[in-house]
């Protein structure tokens, strides 16, 4: 059996789990000494579990090409945007400049094109940046297990695939054409990958195409099927609240900072050892006062465009109108470019636009470490073969 029973059967009526029925009245309008209780409690929850450590990552983006079309995001295939895809050097110069700043954490990240990104792109990507970065994972189109191996093989240890919404009624609406219509096949997605794998899963929802409390309560029951049955994995979930992005989708189901702190502390209370991943979306106040609370991931110094950190890219790039390459007349160069990044379009805009630098500095000033590197593959490295560790136990 996989999520998707379990899905259809809290769909139809199915009680919910005791941990699941606390994580719902937490979700219940509360008045501000009982948010603050709760805060407290997320606050004690993960400093015993996590200390003060807070873990930086960048987001490189491979390729803004993509043959879905999803009302809500700016890569969409009929948004007539400007579009590139990063040769693997060109990955590798983004990801040396990010490492220059500290990261020792990177999420390759890509719209779905089977033309651009291929799995044998991926790879050469991965093992052209493996030997520097310790910490790879992937966010790109949705593949089989045997599609996602070579790329655990290559170096990659996470996968992250958000389904964005769990009401099947509002994703039947949102996405119209491309693979990314089929919503059990993206809602199987972590389990393929745990099978093929990866140490680390990420999943969450996109915070603003459907009723937020069902949203999240859905994400929950998810977390808790995945860390039942793909136990030997460590997971993190996040709610990206929809931000400005090409195609000028609002969204249709608003959730307040005071609910979006509540959700997170929600999360971190019921589920304490879950990895919570806060990003960029956010403002710089509103993710200063998170923080502390529960969150154990974060972004800092995002782009959202190919080749954004470093200007790679502006030699191809070219509009698209309803799926279609359009050449440009003139190629923008490099220096003509804001901050010599390419010209190509993110696929939302960032609310905090502190740097990595800046971020870490307030990390420090709250009493909060930055933690840049907390895994290296030597350390499996003469490890006993799981048989054997069971000979010997």
């Amino acid at each position: 059996m996989s999520f998707v029973t379990h899905l259809n059967a809290l769909d139809a009526g199915a009680p919910l789990s005791p941990l699941l029925a606390r994580f719902r009245s937490l979700l219940d309008p509360m008045t501000p000494a009982a948010l603050e209780s709760l805060a407290g409690e997320s606050v004690a929850t993960t400093r015993r579990h996590f200390g003060r450590t807070m873990r930086l990552f960048a987001p490189i983006y491979l390729s803004n090409e993509c043959v879905n079309n999803c009302a809500y995001c700016g890569f969409s295939r009929d948004n007539p945007i400007l579009r590139t895809t990063l040769t693997v050097p060109q990955v590798v110069k983004e990801a040396r400049h990010l490492a220059g700043l500290g990261f020792r954490h990177l999420l390759l990240v890509a719209g779905e094109h089977p033309r651009f990104v291929s799995e044998g792109y991926l790879e050469e990507c991965l093992a052209a940046l493996r030997d520097f970065v310790p910490t790879l994972a992937i966010e790109v189109g949705p593949m089989e297990t045997p599609e996602y191996e070579p790329l655990v093989r290559a170096g990659c240890e996470g996968l992250v695939v958000y389904q964005e919404t769990y009401d099947r009624t509002a994703y039947a609406e949102y996405h119209t054409a491309g693979p990314k219509k089929d919503f059990d096949w993206r809602l199987e997605c972590p389990e393929r990958g745990y099978a093929a794998g990866f140490r680390r899963i990420g999943i969450g929802a996109l915070v603003g195409l459907s009723d937020w409390r069902q949203e999240v309560l859905r994400l929950a029951a998810h977390l808790e099927y995945l860390q039942r049955t793909c136990w030997k994995a460590t997971f993190t979930i996040a709610l990206p609240r929809l931000r400005p992005a090409a195609g000028s989708f609002q969204p249709r189901h608003a959730m307040s900072d005071a609910q979006f702190v509540q959700t997170l502390c929600a999360f971190r209370v019921c589920f304490p050892q879950v990895g919570i991943v806060l990003s960029t979306r956010e403002p710089e106040p509103l993710r200063n006062a998170l923080f502390p609370l529960g969150v154990t991931s974060i972004s800092a110094g995002s782009h959202t465009e190919p080749g954004g950190y470093t200007g790679e890219g502006a030699d191809d790039v070219h509009l698209t109108v309803r799926g279609r390459r359009v050449d440009l007349e003139e190629k923008p160069a490099k220096a003509a470019c804001s901050g010599g990044a390419t010209p190509a379009t993110g696929q939302f805009d960032i609310a905090d636009e502190r740097s990595a630098a800046q971020v870490a500095a307030h990390l420090r000033s709250i009493g909060l470490e930055p933690v840049w590197k907390d895994w290296d593959a030597s350390i499996l490295a003469g490890a006993p073969a799981p048989d054997e560790l069971a000979v010997t136990a």
